[in-house]
């Protein structure tokens, strides 16, 4: 599966309808953001049962905002509409594809027993 444009209109309905969406927070100027560029779109293929997107911060200034993305790159991955990874910096090749097995092999009702656990707390 190629790479799919998220924007403020499409964004929500991307990740509400998908198990497993990975997004690219990028801009069409940075240096580091073009070279992973062909990796993020690389792993797209191998990836068919993973929705990949990509958000350009700066025609996308509302939604990098919402995220408080401030530094590009940016990945984030969302499992079952959960946030599971958020971190700036352009990931080679091998470690992009040891975050997508290790995202895979979560156990989402882990997860969410955690959060459910963490909010009760708070």
């Amino acid at each position: 599966m190629a790479t799919v444009e998220l924007t403020k209109e499409n964004f929500q309905d991307v990740v509400s309808k998908n198990d497993f969406v990975i997004i690219d927070f990028w801009a069409p100027w940075c240096g580091p953001c073009r070279n992973f560029a062909p990796i993020y779109e690389a792993s797209s293929e191998q990836h068919a049962d993973i929705v990949f997107g990509k958000v350009n911060t700066e025609d996308e200034q509302e939604l990098a905002s919402y995220f408080q993305i401030r530094s590009i790159p940016t990945l984030m991955v969302f499992r079952e509409k959960v946030i599971i990874y958020s971190q700036p910096g352009m990931l080679p090749a091998n470690a992009f594809e040891d975050l997508i097995s290790r995202a895979k092999e979560l156990d989402m009702e882990q997860v969410r027993k955690d959060i459910a656990e963490q909010e009760s707390q708070a």
